[in-house]
């Protein structure tokens, strides 16, 4: 591990915990939601951050500025929705227990970075009984929806949890958004293979990124 780490963050699904989240039902979270406050999905541009706002518009224009500023606590609601469904399956990825208590025995700062909403982060770390051990959890819903991942803002507000400064944190996660909201931060990253991105995709991104086999990986490199 390079001295300057002062903090590891973990992305937790995919990554720290194996969860099982359904994501094809997580994807049409905004669509549900707009169709259901009676949005034409012929007016709603499915995918990316355009999503709600087309919707939001609609509605706007419509004189419903009540529900339109509603629609993204609502899509949050419906998405942790989602996200309670399996909790009950998670479970820490082999290893990641040694390494958490590996970390911690050491001195470094340790923290949780998702995408997932608080009530669900709390409920799978809860369950997996190491919600205590660690310094810092940031969930979606902590902030404005603009500063969750891919966004730096996330990265800094975890840093700022753990009392550390952003380049002082290696984070650990399984997709590109997780290594954005690193590279954009200045954070240290390893992508690991245990989630949505395999050797071939993270070699596909074109962007030199190391990568471990998972958490586990992380015992040999602190020995």
């Amino acid at each position: 591990m390079d001295p300057i780490y002062k903090a590891v963050g973990f992305d937790m699904d995919g990554t720290f915990m194996d969860t099982a989240v359904d994501y094809e039902k997580l994807a049409c979270a905004t669509f549900d939601t707009l169709t259901g406050l009676g949005v034409p999905g012929g007016v709603i541009v499915r995918g990316g951050s355009s999503e709600a706002e087309n919707g939001i518009g609609w509605l706007k224009a419509c004189g419903r500025h009540r529900d339109a500023d509603e629609v993204k606590s609502l899509v949050s609601e419906r998405c942790t929705e989602i996200e309670m469904e399996n909790v009950g399956l998670a479970k820490p990825f082999e290893g990641s227990l040694e390494v958490l208590k590996r970390l911690v025995s050491l001195g470094y700062k340790v923290g949780i970075l998702t995408r997932g909403g608080r009530r669900y982060a709390v409920s799978v770390l809860g369950g997996a009984g190491v919600l205590d051990s660690f310094d810092a959890v940031v969930a979606r819903d902590d902030f404005p929806e603009e500063e969750a991942k891919p966004s730096p803002k996330a990265m800094e507000h975890l840093a700022d949890a753990m009392g550390v400064a952003p380049a002082e944190v290696l984070f650990l996660g399984d997709s590109l958004i997780d290594w954005l909201t690193a590279r954009d931060s200045g954070s240290g990253f390893y992508g690991v293979l245990t989630g949505g991105f395999d050797a071939e995709d993270w070699k596909n991104a074109g962007r030199d990124i190391p990568v471990i086999d998972g958490v586990r990986s992380l015992l040999g490199m602190l020995d």
